[in-house]
């Protein structure tokens, strides 16, 4: 590690974290946002945004996935920033692509408070947020006005908490249609633990009938715009059987579906120790070091068992996770609670380790 790289971890860990962890009165969602609101405002300072990307900065080899390009390895992953209020700020942070999301349809504010906790002594986050976001005509609106950057964007899209899970297919679609054009890639998410009925969708038969409609309509905007047709991606449980598992890969693969991210957070509480079993009942999907190794043998299973390309996320919380991930079949990685543990250091080793 050189030296700028032990500066920016010590830095991190040793002053920055503490200070974020224990501001907004210790509240995570608060201190999350108010982290948000200042990398946002990156953009705003031209000067600033080329120092912080200097200082990140590691040469990569670009990675095919999908038909897209993408600059190096190491990506965000969806939920940090739902809403897209800081990209400029991620892609100067060294990620090779941001997944914003996940979008509904209609705005909504999620589940009750508090529904965010961090579970230190585990290197971890429970959270039970529930798609809070301003919706995707807000989220549509803002990408326009970003315009381009350098970096692709994907967007993971959901259903909205009020629609029947009967009707979801239609809320899917209005995401795709509002995002038609303005994303490098859909993330289809039936895998949240937090929205109920969500992850029914996973299923055989629910799945199929929403990929299908998905690709078709992807494919109809496409020819409508004399363009090639968004590429989706369906986002998967850690907490799946084998069979369940191999259902989707056959499903995904009948319609033409462009590649898998694997894995969402995990409902299981195997991994929590110390203080954090305080919090083991607390309802919520589990991220972080307790998801590391169920992520990696989903991953390996799907690479296995398809030749799609698979997004790994889920427990990468050091260079080690990360290429575990790769070896186990990963095209690509993201990062999310290793990020809110490691800073912008642990990017930069990343995107260092995996070239």
């Amino acid at each position: 590690m050189d030296l700028l790289a032990k500066t920016m971890e010590a830095g991190y860990t040793r002053v920055l974290r503490p200070v974020l962890f224990r501001s907004e009165e210790g509240d995570p969602e608060a201190a999350h946002h108010k982290t948000l609101q200042r990398l946002s405002t990156l953009a705003e300072r031209p000067r600033v945004l080329d120092l912080v990307r200097r200082a990140c900065a590691v040469p990569t080899a670009p990675v095919q996935v999908a038909g897209i390009t993408f600059p190096g390895k190491v990506g965000l992953a969806a939920g940090v920033d739902k809403d897209g209020l800081a990209l400029k700020g991620w892609s100067a942070l060294g990620f090779s692509h941001i997944e914003v999301g996940t979008v509904t349809p209609l705005a909504q504010p999620g589940n009750d408070k508090p529904r965010l906790f961090r579970v230190y002594d585990s290197t971890g986050i429970i959270n039970r947020m529930g798609f809070n976001n301003d919706g995707v005509e807000a989220l549509a609106t803002r990408l326009r006005a970003v315009g381009p950057l350098s970096i692709p964007i994907g967007v993971s899209i959901g259903k909205n908490k009020s629609t029947p899970v009967d009707d979801a297919v239609h809320d899917y679609l209005t995401c795709l249609r509002t995002l038609d054009g303005l994303a490098d890639y859909i993330a289809v998410n039936v895998s949240s633990p937090n929205t109920a009925g969500l992850r029914g969708l996973q299923g055989r038969e629910p799945l199929g009938e929403l990929l299908a409609t998905l690709v078709q309509e992807a494919t109809q905007l496409a020819q409508a715009r004399s363009g090639d047709p968004v590429p989706i991606f369906v986002k998967i449980a850690p907490d799946l059987k084998n069979e369940a598992i191999d259902d989707i890969l056959e499903v995904a693969g009948h319609a033409d579906i462009a590649g898998i991210v694997a894995t969402n957070t995990t409902l299981s509480r195997d991994g929590l120790r110390g203080a954090d079993l305080a919090l083991v009942d607390e309802e919520g999907g589990l991220s972080g070091s307790p998801l590391t190794r169920r992520t990696r043998r989903i991953v390996r299973y799907v690479a296995e068992h398809t030749v799609l390309p698979v997004i790994g996320v889920g427990g990468v919380m050091s260079v080690t996770d990360g290429k575990a991930l790769i070896d186990a079949g990963a095209a690509l990685v993201q990062v999310y609670t290793g990020f809110v543990y490691s800073g912008p250091s642990l990017v930069r080793d990343l995107n260092r380790a995996l070239g």
